[in-house]
């Protein structure tokens, strides 16, 4: 049976406050009851009273069925975190956050609605070209999560909406890429006598082909001059709140070893020799085997954002065509491939786990092996 009893609110208000039993708790054996509060009239708290009273009977309240969509999300973000890296479960967490948490946070999982869902990803979709799709993944697995622990039952809501498409762009995507004529047009704008540095990293983006994390983390024990090599083991990314933190690479074969170039190890050791005398004059003493290639000011890890800031002054100063820090990543695969590089070894020294991943991203057909291909073809024909 339900009770029903009245109570005032602080502002003097009348209110009706129901409690329902649900039987014994499994676990503790005690008498398990429900409590709902607010009801402005009597009538109200009995109407609600009997309902509840009835779900209790069906066994549909066997869960607690009134969960919030955003402790449905804390739940499954605390199993999430134990099977991602860190950089990836902070990145979600922003997603929530600023994303899907606003659509939904507050409402009872149990009641949203297919149409709900619909018009949360129908203004993703109006937001940005490709996360909505992500944002709406990460929707479905929440639902996914409230009906296997019971919090709601039927479907998920979210797997039927119509998930909305953008019409591809008519004319040719710009490559993220520099040929051997653009990336030597860049160099020439870098006087190595004034900015060694940043002449040098760029120098190991485009000759090693290693992402801008993968630079950024690199110390001088990752380099031998002996053996000519760079080693990739750890990359820069951003985890909770920012913050920069050392990962791992993503996979066994992000951990690789990279041939260097004669020209780019002068460079390096050029530029250590003056890292050496420049932070010996702040007080930073260089000589440690973890000392990073590329450091700020306090000797710490240089944001992630340098390379870029730097990238696009030189681009917007001489007009040159756009291509992001990634794309000297690109210009790098395209480089070995004009070069006579085979996938494979493209592949291992890019550090990909799979040879589609190097033909699905890099290979680019320039114009010099368009017209090679061409002429080779004209000439076996030969009529």
């Amino acid at each position: 049976m339900a009770s029903i009893t009245s109570y005032t609110t602080g502002n003097g208000d009348k209110r009706y406050m129901i409690q329902v039993y649900q039987g014994l708790d499994p676990q503790t054996g005690k008498p398990k009851r429900m409590k709902r509060r607010g009801f402005k009239t009597k009538k109200e708290a009995t109407l609600e009273a009997n309902r509840l009273e009835l779900a209790v009977s069906r066994g549909d309240l066997q869960k607690e069925n009134n969960i919030l969509f955003k402790t449905v999300y804390e739940q499954w973000y605390q199993s999430y975190i134990n099977t991602v890296r860190v950089s990836t479960y902070a990145r979600t967490a922003g997603m929530f956050d600023n994303h899907i948490l606003p659509a939904f946070g507050n409402k009872r999982i149990r009641t949203i609605s297919i149409d709900q869902v619909q018009r949360a990803v129908n203004s993703w979709f109006k937001e940005t070209t490709y996360n909505y799709k992500r944002w709406y993944n990460y929707t479905v697995a929440i639902f996914d999560f409230a009906l296997k622990h019971g919090y709601m039952s039927g479907d998920n809501p979210a797997q039927k909406v119509s998930l909305p498409k953008h019409s591809e762009a008519w004319g040719e995507k710009p490559a993220n890429f520099w040929d051997k004529h653009e990336l030597m047009r860049f160099f020439s704008y870098i006087d190595p006598a004034d900015e060694l540095e940043k002449y040098t990293l760029f120098r190991v983006l485009a000759f090693a082909g290693v992402r801008r994390g993968e630079c950024l983390a690199l110390t001088w024990n990752d380099i031998s001059f002996s053996k000519s090599t760079l080693r990739v083991n750890k990359t820069l990314t951003q985890g909770l709140k920012g913050k920069q933190i050392v990962q791992a690479p993503k996979t066994k074969a992000g951990r690789r070893e990279v041939t260097l170039d004669p020209k780019t190890l002068a460079y390096l050791k050029q530029w250590r020799i003056q890292q050496k005398r420049h932070f010996l004059m702040l007080g930073f003493n260089t000589l440690n085997k973890d000392q990073l290639i590329f450091a700020n000011t306090m000797n710490g890890f240089k944001s992630l954002n340098t390379p870029a800031k730097w990238l696009h002054k030189i681009i917007n100063d001489h007009d040159l065509k756009p291509i992001t820090v990634h794309g000297f990543r690109h210009t790098s695969a395209s480089m070995l491939f004009n070069s006579g590089a085979s996938i494979k070894e493209v592949q291992t020294r890019l550090g990909h786990e799979d040879a589609q991943t190097t033909l699905n991203v890099y290979t680019h057909v320039t114009k010099e092996q368009d017209n090679e291909a061409s002429e080779r073809l004209a000439k076996y024909l030969d009529f």
